[in-house]
């Protein structure tokens, strides 16, 4: 059975919410920080973020059984002989109001999209921050289904390993997409020797959303 951690309250970066709009912080105008600002406070308001989660072997190219992919074993987790398998989600809250401004206010829509996306890839750093405060080992960088060589039908392994469902009310459907729609699934190894996180070790230099590298 999974375990699960809840979490009260989480950080917002602007600046994260912007890139998701193809913003950089210098470009969005006054309107732009004004509305965004508005979009998140009332993400908040209904925000309900947790995350289950289980300790799994590393055997080569498995976690806990699931194939993540030969090229994906050796980037996330060559020296790692145990990971952590997780489901997050901030909730239904955020699709529902997706699905207000769905209907009549498209700017509003796409700033909450942005703003539910900052606040997933918040949700996960704090998770992975409190996995952090009781290993000793450092942690590698997290890594989900459809990225790189993991293969997306990964994540009906993942569900079927943690119960998500029962857990903390998330579902996929067969076409592999999960509701609440602003959740993630990953993996993420520890024990491994400290490597290049995020962005800064992914190959596609031309992807929309690539941080800037300093």
């Amino acid at each position: 059975m999974s375990v699960i951690k809840r979490f009260e309250k989480l950080d917002f970066c602007e600046r994260e919410a912007l890139r998701y709009l193809r913003f950089g912080q210098s470009e969005a105008d006054e309107r732009t920080h004004s509305a965004l600002e508005e979009v998140k406070k009332e993400a908040e308001a209904v925000l309900a973020p947790s995350v289950c989660y289980l300790q799994a072997d590393v055997c080569g190219n498995c976690v806990g059984g699931i194939f993540v992919g030969e090229k994906s074993a050796g980037r996330f987790l060559s020296g790692c002989r145990r990971a952590v398998v997780f489901a997050a989600t901030l909730g239904i809250g955020i699709d529902r109001l997706l699905s207000k401004y769905g209907q009549t206010d498209a700017f509003k829509c796409a700033l909450l999209q942005a703003v539910g996306a900052a606040y997933a890839e918040s949700l996960c750093d704090a998770f992975c921050s409190f996995l952090q405060e009781n290993r000793k080992e450092a942690l590698g960088d997290r890594f989900s289904p459809g990225y790189g060589d993991f293969p997306l039908q990964a994540q009906r392994e993942i569900f079927a390993l943690l119960s998500p469902e029962r857990a903390i009310g998330l579902t996929l459907n067969e076409s592999l997409l999960m509701s609440p729609s602003k959740s993630v699934t990953a993996i993420v190894g520890w024990g491994a020797p400290k490597t290049e996180k995020g962005c800064a070790s992914c190959q596609m230099q031309d992807c929309d959303y690539r941080k800037d590298i300093k």
